[in-house]
């Protein structure tokens, strides 16, 4: 009996002794890794030397071993193969840093490892075959990396594995048959890589497959059955890579699918009935393909239908009218098929319906009268087809409008003079090749935001009226091809275009024609001038008897009105406090705030212009000071937002996530204010304003002082900011130096992320409800996608850059006709002009450094604003470049 519990005693000892000596070895390799990184933010702080309380540190049962270890978004650099002696680690998270170089084999000796993600850095080589020896591996992240070669065969042995990621990276070869056999596989996802090939005939047949996207590859044949098999299927993505055959039956047995998107691909056949089987379905997107037949009316009973993207195939057959059941679709786009007959008239029963793109097709009926009971709609894309009819005069109830395509129609009639209420339209008003008639109404000169307006190849008459000058947007124009007569008014858009949009008017001269108005009969000039000299005497005298009897009047009766007014004016007053709204809800996320915050001083100061601050293409920011002497800017969503009221619990869940969404480069939300149908955004006031107001307002002032560091750490904090909300799949809708706030110490913080998200609360591209940005930031894919994405946002940043580098305008006069800040640095070598021409010579001649560090930075930024969406860089590639110019 001595002997059995003295073997226990020694066993109890030896195992005391090992865990002493394996403590220490994790003590000292989390020195040596603390020493490596340069310095582990929260480790060894305030002398603790117990480094399971360290930051990212979980350690097992009784604060033993290191058994979870978390570095993510910290942005380090350095080598980090010191990890694998950490023998008893189960969770690895490294994302979101600088890390370059090969992935260590050593981390395949971890083979307690449950959880590895090297995401978002810049690892580069062959993913190692050593990993495939990580057993007890659950979750694989490699994306957003360097990474080439192919998927290696050995890590067939990671069976165990749920979560396979391997994305944005530049893998070849195809996707191995291996990938099939994970029976526990929930998440695979390959795309933006350079694979080739099938997708696996046995990928989804013994696993729960749920979400698989692959998009942006080179891969070819058929979609496999097998992905559908199990019917757990709720996410997939195969757009952009050379899939043909037909899309299988199966797609109808998972019921919890809820984003399809296969677009441009070279699928073929009809979209099988099955998919009315699939009442989860949100998003089906199958554009640019050869797909043909009618449209099923089975997508009707997919009730939760917000997009229904079928543009560019073969479908033939009508509309069907069973759509209009969808009550929660908010885009419709059919555009480039052969669809015929006339608009169903049930369509105008989805009321959430914000795009409807009919264009290129063959219909032949009529606009409905009602079109506007859709009251939400702001894109109707109705052109190239064979409508008839006039265009109804209810058009102009259509107040949200922001583009109205119907040209290469056969309308007749005249132009409502009603489109002159739709007060929003920004992006263009398209008319041309009708058969319309009449003049043209001098209410359109009321459209003070359109862009572009095209009436030629008409039968229109009569002069271009002077209130055209209203339109102070306008970029494009064309008049041409109808029977329009007298001078073109006077008006800079107008003089900027080519004579060819105003020509095939015989009746029509002045510049930018090449005769003038001189010797032309009947003009507008020669009309004014028709008016008898008598008239003009008689109507100067009797002006002069009016003026004298109005004179004696005024003074009559001007103390009286003084009085009046000031008695009036506190009137006013009482008005204003007696008729405060009420408030819905509101809330503070900060804690040690909430005492601090006045929701009523917050809606005061809202009311009032004169707090009026800035002024954004989705909200107006004000200044608003709390009776406990708090400042905060209070951002107003404008009217075209007030949609989200409606879905006023998601906002506030939205809110609150992205309060919790830290990073030093966003503005967070401090809480909002729900008002009657009025959202109200809280944040921190930042005193020292915008970018914009930085480069194109202080820079002009006596006093500057050039200062291109601050600069650049303003592009590389920006640029941090993006690539953050990229990460975590948040696409911004409008990148501007206007939305980039500047604190006390001049660090940038993007502003209106709150805007991108609630407007979007799907992942990856967004289709949205509104103008995509400001004018002179919007990517040229734009125009014609109408999708806002991360390669667009991309370009945007690029403008910002250009003007930190160049301190001009986005969209400047000086440029010249139809030229942008991005055309004109483009065009700079076709100029004869030098890189060095470009910049800021106030900045650029100061010293040969900057010069040089500015010369590396317009580089990133001509990538950036590449024409093409898929040259351009990622933003986390855009940090990286931005840094290494500091560095040098």
């Amino acid at each position: 009996m001595a002997y059995f519990y003295l073997s226990i005693l020694l066993v109890w000892f030896l195992s005391r002794s090992f865990l002493g000596d394996a403590q220490l070895d994790d003590n000292a390799t989390l020195l040596a890794i603390n020493k490596e990184l340069g310095g582990v933010a929260g480790w060894g702080d305030n002398n603790r030397t117990d480094y399971c309380f360290w930051e990212g540190i979980g350690c097992g049962i009784n604060h033993s071993l290191v058994e979870r270890l978390d570095l993510s978004r910290r942005m380090l650099r350095g080598n980090v193969a010191l990890i694998s002696n950490l023998k008893a680690l189960k969770h690895l998270d490294l994302s979101y840093n600088n890390f370059n170089g090969p992935i260590p084999s050593a981390f395949g000796n971890l083979s307690e490892l449950e959880y590895l993600d090297l995401s978002l850095n810049k690892f580069e080589g062959s993913v190692p075959v050593e990993l495939g020896g990580l057993r007890n591996l659950r979750s694989l992240n490699l994306s957003n990396n360097l990474l080439v070669g192919i998927i290696p065969q050995e890590l067939e042995g990671l069976a165990k594995l749920q979560d396979f990621q391997i994305s944005s990276n530049r893998l070849n070869g195809s996707i191995p048959h291996w990938v099939g056999h994970l029976t526990d596989l929930r998440v695979f996802t390959a795309y933006e890589n350079q694979l080739v090939g099938k997708i696996p005939d046995n990928l989804g047949s013994v696993s729960q497959l749920e979400l698989l996207n692959l998009h942006s590859n080179q891969l070819d044949g058929s979609i496999p059955k097998s992905i559908f098999t199990m019917g757990k299927l709720r996410v997939l993505v195969l757009t952009q890579n050379g899939l043909t055959g037909e899309l299988p039956q199966e797609i109808g047995d998972c019921r919890g699918l809820s984003s399809v998107r296969i677009g441009n691909n070279k699928l073929v056949g009809a979209i099988p009935r099955s998919i009315g089987n699939d009442g989860s379905l949100t998003y089906f997107e199958a554009d640019n393909n050869n797909l043909s037949g009618e449209i099923v009316p089975e997508f009707s009973t997919c009730t939760n239908l917000t997009l229904l993207n079928l543009a560019d195939n073969g479908f033939t057959g009508i509309i069907p009218p069973e759509i209009g059941q969808l009550m929660n679709l908010q885009e419709l786009i059919l555009s480039g098929n052969s669809l015929f007959g006339d608009i169903p008239r049930s369509i105008l029963g989805c009321k959430n319906l914000n795009k409807l793109d009919l264009s290129n097709n063959q219909l032949n009926g009529t606009i409905p009268n009602k079109i506007c009971n859709m009251t939400r709609l702001q894109y109707l894309l109705l052109d190239q087809n064979s409508i008839k009819g006039e265009i109804p005069h209810e058009i102009g109830n259509c107040v949200k409008l922001l583009e109205l395509q119907l040209g290469g129609n056969f309308l007749t009639g005249i132009i409502p003079p009603e489109i002159g209420r739709i007060r929003n339209m920004q992006i263009a008003l398209n008319l041309s090749f009708n058969h319309l008639h009449g003049q043209l109404p001098s209410e359109l000169g009321k459209l003070d935001k359109l862009v572009s307006l095209d009436v030629s190849s008409n039968q229109l008459t009569g002069y271009i009226p002077l209130a055209f000058k209203g339109m102070l947007s306008l970029i494009e124009v064309n008049f041409s091809n109808n029977f329009l007569v007298g001078p073109i008014p006077t008006f800079a858009p107008f003089q900027r275009n080519p004579s060819s949009s105003f020509q095939g008017n015989k009746g029509l001269c002045g510049g930018p024609l090449s005769f003038s108005c001189a010797n032309s009969n009947g003009s507008e000039a020669d009309y004014h001038h028709k008016v008898s000299y008598t008239t003009i005497l008689a109507v100067i005298g009797s002006g002069l008897a009016v003026f004298v009897s109005v004179s004696v009047v005024v003074l009559l009766f001007m103390m009286r009105e003084r009085q009046e007014k000031a008695a009036k004016s506190e009137e006013i007053k009482d008005e204003e406090t007696s008729s405060q709204p009420t408030i819905i809800a509101g809330n503070v996320f900060v804690e040690n705030l909430r005492q601090a915050v006045d929701f009523d001083a917050v809606v005061k100061a809202t009311l009032k212009d004169s707090n009026k601050i800035n002024n954004g293409t989705f909200s107006a920011i004000y200044k608003a000071v709390m009776p406990s002497g708090l400042i905060l800017a209070v951002k107003r969503l404008k009217s075209m937002d007030r949609t989200i009221i409606h879905h006023q619990n998601k906002m506030i869940r939205e809110l609150e996530r992205l309060s919790k969404l830290c990073h030093d480069n966003l503005v967070q939300p401090l809480g909002f204010v729900i008002y009657e149908d009025v959202a109200l955004l809280l944040h921190q006031y930042l005193p020292n304003g915008t970018l914009a107001q930085l480069l194109h307002e202080s820079s002009k002032q006596s006093d500057y002082q050039p200062d291109w560091p601050r600069r650049l750490s303003i592009a590389i904090g920006v640029a941090e900011g993006l690539a953050f909300l990229h990460h975590v799949a948040v696409i911004h809708l409008d990148i501007s130096s206007c939305n980039v706030l500047l604190d006390t110490d001049f660090k940038p913080l993007v502003g209106e992320i709150e805007i991108s998200k609630l407007l979007d609360p799907s992942k990856g591209t967004a289709s949205i409800s509104a103008v995509a940005g400001s004018f002179g930031y919007i990517p040229p894919e734009y125009a014609y996608t109408m999708q806002v994405t991360a390669p667009g946002n991309v370009y945007s940043y690029g403008v910002v850059l250009l003007e930190i580098l160049t301190t001009r305008l986005p969209v400047d006069e000086d440029f010249g006709e139809g030229v942008d800040l991005v055309k004109w640095v483009h065009g700079a070598r076709a100029r004869g002009e030098t890189p060095e021409q470009i910049l800021d010579a106030k900045l650029s001649t100061v010293s040969f450094g900057w010069r040089k560090e500015m010369l590396a930075a317009l580089k990133v930024a001509l990538l950036c604003t590449d024409a093409t969406p898929a040259n351009r860089p990622k933003m986390k590639v855009v940090v990286e470049m931005l840094q290494e110019i500091r560095q040098k």
